[in-house]
C-alpha cells in the first residue's frame, strides 16, 4: 500500500467518523473532504470541481430541498392523518394506502428522505393502533424502495444512466419511462406485503405502557392550547442557547411557556421537561404556549433566531 492510498483511507475513515457524529454538519464535512483532496494533490481542482458541473448533482440537491419542504409545510404529518382517517381499524387497508402513499411522494424525491418523514407518522399510527411497528416498517421500507422505479428524478441512479445516455448520443428517458414498471412491481409489493405480514411482528405489548404515557397532542386538548401551540428550534446564533430558563425569564419578557423540550442525543430524541435550571441547546425544539398572533410569532422568530417547525414528530 502507497502512501496516497494510505491516506485516502485515513481520510474516508475521518469522514465516516464526522458523518457518524454530525460533528461538523454534513455538508461541511463534504466540502472539507472536497477541499483537502486537491490540496494534498490526491486530485487536481478540475477533478474536485467537475461534479458541481453536472446537472444531475443540482437535480438531487433540488430534491432534497423539496424533502425539507415537505416535512416544514407538514405535508407528511397531513398525509399521516389521511392515512388514520382512511384506513380505520383496518390494517390491510392501512398497509396498502401506506404503500401508495409512500410510493407516490417517493416518485419526486429520495427514498430515504421518504423514510425519514414518514418514520414519525408510522409510529404514531401504530401506535394509536395498538399494533407492532414491524408490522408497518417492512412495507414503509419495502415502498421506498420501489419508488425509485416510478419517474425518472425518484433515485439517483436513473439520472446518472439517463445522463450517460444522452452523452453518448442516445435518447435519454422520459419522466415516466419506468412508471409503466414500477405500478405493477408495487402492486404485487402490496399482495406480497399482505400476505406475508403474518410472520412479521404481532400486536404490540407494550401497547398499553406507551398509551399510558400522555402525547403531546393530548396535552393540547386536555389543557386548551389550541391556536396556541407553536414548536420552535434554537439556532445556534439565538441568544438563548446556553441560557437557563430562569434566567431568560420568558414568561413575563416575552409571553412565552415552555410546555416541554426535544432534544436530540446521539441515536435518539428525547422529551426535557422544563425546569428553572434547565439550559438551552442549539438544536433544541421548544414546544411553546403563546398567546399571540402571527405576527407577532414571526417577529419573535427574527429577534430571538428561531425556526418555526411543524407539530409533528414522535412524541404527537
Amino acid at each position: 500500500m502507497n502512501t496516497e492510498l494510505a491516506f485516502v483511507l485515513l481520510l474516508l475513515a475521518a469522514t465516516m467518523v464526522m458523518f457518524a457524529l454530525n460533528r461538523p454538519r454534513m455538508d461541511a464535512v463534504a466540502l472539507i473532504m472536497m477541499t483537502v483532496l486537491p490540496l494534498t494533490g490526491v486530485i487536481t481542482m478540475s477533478d474536485a470541481l467537475a461534479g458541481l458541473s453536472d446537472p444531475n448533482i443540482v437535480l438531487i440537491a433540488a430534491l432534497f430541498v423539496i424533502g425539507e419542504g415537505l416535512v416544514r409545510t407538514g405535508v407528511a404529518q397531513r398525509l399521516g392523518d389521511f392515512l388514520v382517517k382512511k384506513a380505520g381499524s383496518s390494517e390491510t387497508r392501512l398497509i396498502a394506502l401506506l404503500m401508495a402513499i409512500v410510493a407516490g411522494v417517493g416518485s419526486f424525491m429520495s427514498s430515504t428522505g421518504v423514510v425519514a418523514i414518514f418514520i414519525p407518522a408510522v409510529l404514531r399510527i401504530a401506535r394509536n393502533a395498538g399494533i407492532a411497528a414491524g408490522r408497518l416498517m417492512m412495507p414503509l421500507s419495502m415502498a421506498a424502495l420501489i419508488s425509485g422505479m416510478m419517474t425518472l428524478i425518484a433515485t439517483a441512479p436513473n439520472l446518472v444512466v439517463n445522463s450517460q445516455l444522452a452523452r453518448k448520443g442516445h435518447a435519454g428517458f422520459h419522466f415516466f419511462a419506468f412508471t409503466p414498471f414500477g405500478i405493477p412491481i408495487l402492486l404485487c409489493a402490496i399482495a406480497y406485503m399482505l400476505f406475508a405480514r403474518r410472520w412479521l411482528a404481532g400486536k404490540d405489548k407494550t401497547a398499553k405502557t406507551r398509551a399510558a404515557r400522555p402525547r403531546l397532542a393530548e396535552w393540547i386538548d386536555a389543557y386548551g392550547l389550541a391556536e396556541r401551540e407553536y414548536r420552535l428550534r434554537l439556532t445556534p446564533q439565538s441568544p438563548w442557547v446556553a441560557k437557563r430558563l430562569d434566567q431568560l425569564n420568558l414568561r413575563a419578557a416575552s409571553g412565552v411557556n415552555i410546555i416541554a423540550i426535544e432534544r436530540q442525543k446521539l441515536f435518539s430524541t428525547v422529551i426535557v421537561e422544563p425546569t428553572a435550571h434547565t439550559e438551552l441547546q442549539a438544536g433544541d425544539a421548544l414546544f411553546m404556549d403563546l398567546q399571540n398572533n402571527t405576527a407577532e410569532i414571526e417577529a419573535l422568530c427574527e429577534r430571538f433566531d428561531l425556526e418555526k417547525l411543524p407539530l409533528s414528530g414522535n412524541f404527537f
